[in-house]
This record gives structure tokens, sequence and C-alpha cells, in this order.
């Protein structure tokens, strides 16, 4: 620890949202829309902050009996990139629970269902601007969906290509610089983190998410 530093177990993030005296929509996208805020600081004065109005998402690491995770190989054209990520999806059904999501998404991306879910971890991709949030489920028991159920993949999804890899290799990709998604790399190495707890981090489906936007 350095000098001068305290230990604080008590250290959280916390919801606390300070006036908006003005909100303005710039941009209506098809999944998010840009906004505009001005800000009460209070002491500190009005200031005027752009970000993405986001509806959040969900991502799944799938980990089979093996202890691999498994990897979609997807294009992400903002990024020009092939980018190797954990099966995951927007929270832009009306109504839709987390969890049902993911599994709605498991099953869309990777053609399989699971057992077993827990809560792996919750982030945000971008707190400066945006409000997007993302929570990774851990999926275990993996079962494949029958063929006559399979999504029919379009768009960049079509030739979505599955790697099933070690999570002590993957961990090793991601810390080599090699996996870039968020979701991935969150995912994992909360897997790894968890893995060494003897899963004993692993919450509940169910447990608060007061982060996710709703409406």
């Amino acid at each position: 620890m350095s000098a001068g530093a305290q230990h604080d177990g008590g250290v959280a993030d916390r919801i606390d949202p300070l006036p908006v005296v003005r909100h303005e929509r710039l941009h209506h996208g098809r999944i998010f829309d840009l906004v505009r805020d001005e800000v009460d600081l209070g002491a500190e004065g009005v200031v005027t902050r752009e970000y993405l109005d986001h509806p959040g998402a969900v991502a799944v690491v799938a980990l089979d009996d093996d202890e691999c995770v498994l990897l979609l190989r997807q294009y992400r054209h903002p990024m020009r990139s092939y980018l190797w990520e954990v099966p995951a999806g927007l929270l832009d059904v009306d109504g839709e629970a987390s969890l049902d999501a993911a599994v709605r998404e498991l099953a869309e991306e990777a053609d399989l269902v699971a057992r077993q879910w827990d809560v792996l971890v919750d982030y945000a991709t971008s707190p400066g601007g945006s409000n997007e949030a993302v929570r990774v489920y851990l999926a275990r028991g993996l079962t494949m969906v029958p063929d006559h159920e399979r999504h029919v993949r379009t768009a960049e999804e079509a030739d979505m290509e599955p790697r099933w890899v070690p999570l002590d290799e993957a961990v090793g990709l991601v810390l080599g610089g090699q996996l870039h998604n968020p979701s991935t790399v969150v995912g994992i190495l909360g897997a790894a983190a968890g893995r060494a707890q003897g899963w004993a981090s692993l919450r509940p489906t169910d447990a608060p998410w007061p982060q996710r936007r709703e409406g």
C-alpha cells in the first residue's frame, strides 16, 4: 500500500443522480440515442454532458465440463475487425428479463441451452460517454438445441465461427492483448477469478441490478 493510502472495505459504486436542468435528444438511432444533459454540480455550477442513451446488454460465458469457454468470431464494423466474443445481445425487447435475454442469445448465437445459470459480473462499458450497463452470466451444464429448433442467423451473425478455448488459455489471450471485446475480457477474467474462489463469488440470477436502465 502506498504512503498515505487508506484501505476502505466499504468501497462500492453508488447510484446518486445529480439534478438535470435540461435534457435534449440530439439524434434518435436504431439502437441508441445521442443525448445532451445540463447537469447541476452544485458549487461547481452547471456543466453540459453528451452521451449515448443505451438499452443495455447481456453476455454469457458458456463453460463446458472440460472448463473450456465458447468464443464466437464476428465482424464488428466500427472496429473494422473480426473479434472473438462470448455470446451477447441487447436488452431491446420490451419487458424481457435480463436472464431471459441471456438464455435467448445463447440459443440464437450458439445453439446451446444451459442447465445452470449464475451472475458472474456487472459492468459499465464506457461510463464517461454512455449509460450502457452489461450483465455477464455464467452458463454451465450445456446441451445443444435440437436441429429443428435452431435460430436462422443473418447478417454478421450468419457466418460466426465457434471455438472452444480452455479457460486458462483464454486468460492468456486476454492478457496478451489478443482479445478485445469488453464482455469477453471482463467475462473471461471474471470466470477465472470466480473459479479460483471455488465459485463462491457467483450471485443468483435475480441479484439486484440497479444500473440497468428501465423504460
